[in-house]
């Protein structure tokens, strides 16, 4: 079986690492073409900065990384520092990295990418904030028939927010973007709260990567450490949801997932549920079903395939 061509785009963000880290632990079915960053959970030279040190930890600095966009299309940028750290990445002890970013802008990566080759041959994975996306179906519409398919982190419906009530972080940040991406026609992949609220780093697994004693085991499991603080303050769970690895995950086993091909609507107008991610889960419309909206996951197993990657780094 040929291997995956795919694209990262990313706001790391420690659950970002850790799907960068499982891309990267997965030569045999993944082609990583690259790493396009995004602001979203830091500002823009930080999550380039991220990317490169994830890079450079895994030895891996044969993977461009390029800078995107550095704010939302038309709104002003939240962050998310409070969960993630003034780094993003803290828990281990950083570094400057030496790799340099890649010359051009993200946008103009995706395109080149998507037009060099073949159609339905490449797959975004979404990790973050849409806004490089949606941006480069604006600019080159004629993309969007290429794309193999767009698998992203991102929404909610019965979890609901994790930044309002209503929703959560990456939507919210960008829900113009959003709401372009799920209106393009391009076939989409969602892995919201609903699913990734089940995949809880819990200390067992945090220690079963630590010993794997090796440089990139250790520098998860000092992610995690600092990473988990938050979720379990706030929700009184028993570790932090290792969201975004959910998306490489469904690209590796997608038989660890389950979920329902739905109409997704972002609401982008109301102050009250600005970027709720309003799933037809139900069925109670006649809007035509536009995403695969995951629902559920098998945690063990989703574990079990990490740890064993991530060994092989």
């Amino acid at each position: 079986m040929s291997r995956r061509k795919i694209i990262i785009d990313t706001d790391p963000g420690q659950d970002d690492a850790v799907a960068i880290l499982l891309a990267l632990a997965s030569p045999e079915e993944l082609d990583l073409l690259a790493i396009t960053c995004v602001a979203g959970n830091v500002p823009l030279h930080r999550t380039q900065t991220n990317a490169r040190i994830v890079l450079e930890a895994a030895g891996r600095t044969d993977v461009p990384v390029y800078a995107g966009c550095p704010a939302p299309l038309h709104r002003p940028l939240v962050t998310a520092e409070h969960v993630h750290g003034k780094t993003g990445l803290d828990g281990p002890e950083l570094w400057e990295p030496q790799m340099p970013l890649a010359e051009g802008s993200a946008v103009d990566a995706i395109i080149d990418a998507l037009r060099s080759h073949d159609p339905g041959t490449v797959t975004l994975c979404t990790l973050g904030p849409l806004t490089n996306i949606a941006a480069a179906f604006n600019t080159a519409p004629d993309i969007i028939s290429r794309v193999q398919e767009v698998v992203m982190m991102g929404g909610a419906y019965f979890e609901v927010g994790n930044i309002t009530p209503a929703a959560e972080f990456n939507i919210y940040v960008d829900p113009e973007a959003a709401e372009t991406v799920f209106k393009s026609g391009a076939p989409i992949t969602v892995m919201p709260l609903d699913v990734t609220h089940k995949v809880l780093a819990t200390r067992p697994r945090i220690e079963a990567i630590r010993a794997l004693d090796s440089r990139v085991g250790r520098f998860t499991a000092e992610m995690l450490d600092f990473f988990e603080r938050f979720d379990v303050a706030k929700y009184g769970s028993e570790g932090g949801p290792l969201h975004d690895p959910c998306v490489i995950a469904w690209l590796l086993r997608p038989e660890l997932f389950s979920g329902r091909h739905v109409n997704v609507e972002v609401e982008t107008r109301s102050d009250l549920t600005l970027g709720m991610t309003v799933a037809d889960w139900w069925r109670v419309t006649d809007r035509t079903p536009n995403a695969l909206f995951i629902g559920d996951a098998d945690a063990d197993g989703f574990f079990e395939l990490l740890t064993l990657r991530l060994a092989r780094l």
